[in-house]
């Protein structure tokens, strides 16, 4: 049983998804309490349960992180169209619509 896979040297919990479909509620309480628990696939390691850690962070840790995200999306843009000639397709030369 799937209770038994804590492996030697504390090695993490190993359980199937299909064997986990029905424990998955007393899973979730082991990996909240700190224990290890990965998800297989034919064999293979899919995914891994762990818990959220709810973050509290102070003005100035939440400053820090708004830089870091503006930053972050700072280099990520790319320029685009010129907004002052972006609806010039829809004027003649004089200014009327086409």
């Amino acid at each position: 049983m799937w209770s038994d896979f804590k492996g030697p040297n504390g090695t993490p919990m190993k359980i199937s998804v299909t064997e986990a479909k029905g424990q998955l509620t007393d899973l979730v309480r082991r990996a909240e309490a700190g224990d290890e628990i990965i998800l297989t696939r034919h064999g293979q390691s899919a995914v891994q349960l762990v818990p959220v850690r709810n973050v509290r962070l102070d003005a100035r840790g939440r400053k820090e992180l708004l830089e870091a995200i503006r930053a972050s999306g700072a280099a990520k843009a790319k320029p685009g169209p010129n907004a002052a000639s972006s609806q010039d397709f829809l004027y003649d030369g004089d200014g009327l619509p086409k």
